[in-house]
């Protein structure tokens, strides 16, 4: 039962993380003015490329953060 709580609690701690990371990338690129590079009125397509670029990115982030603390909880094993 105890392996199954703990799978339980990593996906809930890479759910939590994958939509911190996007939320924080979304905010993140509000600072860029994207809309330069697009015609005017194509606010939709404006809107889904940050989206998407959130997505890509705060999910990058959010692996490599989930990576780092998985292999520093591994470290120990080389030196037993």
């Amino acid at each position: 039962m105890d392996f199954y709580n703990s799978l339980g609690i990593d996906a809930s701690i890479s759910i939590f993380s994958h939509i911190f990371f996007i939320g924080i990338t979304f905010y993140a690129l509000q600072a860029f003015r994207l809309e330069q590079l697009f015609k005017k009125g194509r606010t939709l397509q404006i809107q889904l490329i940050y989206i998407l670029l959130s997505i890509a990115i705060g999910s990058s982030v959010s692996n490599f953060i989930l990576d780092i603390t998985s292999w520093s909880r591994q470290l120990p094993y080389l030196f037993t």
